[in-house]
């Protein structure tokens, strides 16, 4: 069944995946953001989501051209941060206005289209709101948020058919990981974080939104899918002793 579908942040990373992936399921897809990447089967328009005005003219054109809304799916956002003491009010605002604030001018201004014949909402958030990092307070903060809102919008618009879906990734291969790889041994520690022992793709974020975003899986509605390798159950301590590091199949540490 063909369906229409926004992305937001659809140029780059786990975005211009999710579009990739819902154009080669025959969907039509609108791809929004700042950038214009050219994708086969997906009709680009530059906006800033954390614009108002520009997300509702960004709705308004897809509506316009395809008939309507069935799904929206919100990739955009920022990881950024410092330590709490070291975060002025404005990169705190800045961080939750990129990451939170655009989620709800996004689907307030889709809700409308989706309310008239039901859907699909999905955003991407983040397992660092479960199992925290270091120096992240502000993008912690805005991605548990984002679960907490999807939970109380399955509620309050389930009676429309509309059904919200939070995917919340671990440590996928993007260029933005890629670029905080600054040792020659990092990705190694990644993957060994992992019971899997390797890092997701954006193509394995894409089919799990594609998932959420069927028909057929309704009933996932106010859930959250984490998707980390396993990482978030996996106790740190032991991967620090080296008896258990043998037993796993792990190198030792090097002092």
């Amino acid at each position: 069944m063909t369906r229409t579908a926004l992305i937001t942040g659809a140029a780059g990373g786990i975005g211009r995946a999710v579009a990739t992936r819902f154009a080669a399921d025959g969907h039509q897809v609108a791809g929004v953001d700042l950038a214009d990447p050219e994708l086969p089967g997906v009709r680009y328009q530059r906006a800033d989501v954390t614009d108002e005005q520009q997300v509702r003219a960004a709705v308004r054109a897809t509506t316009e051209e395809f008939g309507g809304l069935d799904i929206l799916v919100a990739c955009a956002g920022v990881t950024r941060g410092a330590p709490l003491h070291e975060t002025t009010a404005e990169q705190w605002d800045a961080v939750l206005i990129a990451n939170l604030t655009s989620v709800f001018l996004c689907v307030r201004a889709a809700l409308p289209a989706l309310m008239a014949r039901g859907g699909s909402v999905v955003a991407i958030g983040s397992v660092l709101h479960q199992t925290a990092a270091p120096g992240l307070p502000a993008y912690a903060a805005a991605k548990g948020a984002i679960a907490a809102l999807f939970r109380q919008l399955a509620v309050d618009y389930g009676r429309y058919g509309i059904t919200f879906v939070t995917v919340s990734p671990g440590w996928i291969r993007t260029p933005a990981t890629e670029s905080r790889l600054t040792h020659d041994t990092d990705l190694d520690r990644l993957r060994e974080s992992t019971p899997l022992r390797t890092l997701g793709t954006p193509e394995e974020i894409a089919a799990a939104v594609a998932y959420a975003a069927a028909p057929d899986a309704a009933l996932l509605t106010g859930s959250e899918l984490v998707l980390d390798g396993g990482a978030s159950i996996t106790s740190p301590a032991s991967l620090l002793r080296d008896g258990h590091r043998e037993r796993l199949g792990l190198p030792p540490l090097t002092p």
